[in-house]
């Protein structure tokens, strides 16, 4: 079996660009780089193929303007996902064997406040906890802070339900939930790849999305992929992509995470930990976080005012 190209650097030159409605479309092998005319650049991947390890049969259909594909498991149990004309997720649905469908993802929701866009303009949200159970170090947390981190409530009020692409793609949205760096892997540069060494250290992140699924199994956890600024967007923008992706792989392939439950998101350079140009390990990083709030519209259970910081 042939394996594809495993570095950033070899897909530079299988790229192409196109003008699209006043957009800059970038393709390469499983990704596509879209910069709008304000020059915001984001990346897209379907996370089809994530689902598929284990499959016994794996079916596609094309109704209308939705297409359809079924995952069927072992155990009898399928993940539904219901993808637009463009390629954007509307629905993930997982069905038991009995036929009895739970709705993971609704996508195709649109809130009547939302304006414009995927992105949200909203201040960044006034947080009343310590900051280190706001941004957790996964390599200094111990696995009940972990777990507590996942199942924990947003740091503000929620002012409406989210889509996850306005989640995706509006910083202060996704600020709302605490979030976990996992700060305990290190890819090497230019690689997404995950050595036997470093992936054993995801058991502890995996033992708390494991317990967090047994408390609810429609939550819904983001994995954020991010670089420096060191290199060029694009090449950043698909590798954080890729790391993101392949940290979701492994935590379904070696740890039995539910695939449906996870998605994940390249951000690149945009959301830098330590503001600096030059190298720094502290913004090549993965981040988890619960989004199932976002999603659903849940409101904040916020602690008074005068919270220990």
């Amino acid at each position: 079996m042939a394996i594809g190209p495993r570095r950033i650097e070899d897909f530079r030159t299988q790229r192409r660009e196109v003008q699209e409605g006043g957009r800059t479309v970038i393709s390469e092998p499983g990704r596509m780089i879209i910069r709008d005319p304000s020059g915001q650049a984001y990346v897209r991947h379907s996370e089809i193929d994530r689902f598929r390890y284990g499959a016994r049969d794996v079916q596609t259909q094309t109704v209308g303007a939705e297409t359809r594909t079924v995952v069927m498991r072992p155990d009898g149990s399928q993940v539904v996902t219901v993808m637009g004309r463009d390629g954007q997720l509307l629905r993930r649905i997982r069905r038991d064997p009995r036929g009895r469908e739970m709705v993971i993802i609704d996508n195709s929701y649109r809130d009547p406040r939302a304006v414009g866009g995927f992105y949200v303009d909203m201040p960044p949200p006034a947080v009343r906890i310590p900051y280190n159970r706001y941004i957790v170090d996964a390599e200094e947390a111990s696995p009940d802070v972990i777990y507590e981190t996942m199942v924990a409530p947003p740091v503000d009020r929620i002012e409406r339900r989210y889509s996850l692409d306005e989640i995706r793609y509006s910083p202060n949205v996704r600020m709302l939930m605490p979030s976990i760096d996992v700060n305990t892997i290190n890819f090497d540069t230019g690689s997404w790849e995950i050595s036997p060494d470093q992936a054993a250290k995801l058991q502890v992140i995996a033992d708390g999305l494991n317990r967090a699924l047994q408390r609810n199994p429609q939550e819904v956890f983001l994995i954020e992929g991010h670089t420096d600024a060191v290199g060029n967007e694009v090449d950043n923008l698909s590798l954080s992509d890729r790391r993101a992706e392949s940290t979701a792989e492994l935590l379904t392939q070696q740890f039995q995470v539910p695939a449906e439950n996870l998605t994940s998101q390249g951000y690149g350079e945009q959301n830098p930990k330590e503001q600096t140009d030059g190298p720094s390990r502290l913004n090549r990083r993965v981040t988890i976080r619960r989004i199932t709030p976002l999603l659903n519209g849940g409101t904040a259970s916020l602690p008074p005012p005068d919270a220990p910081r």
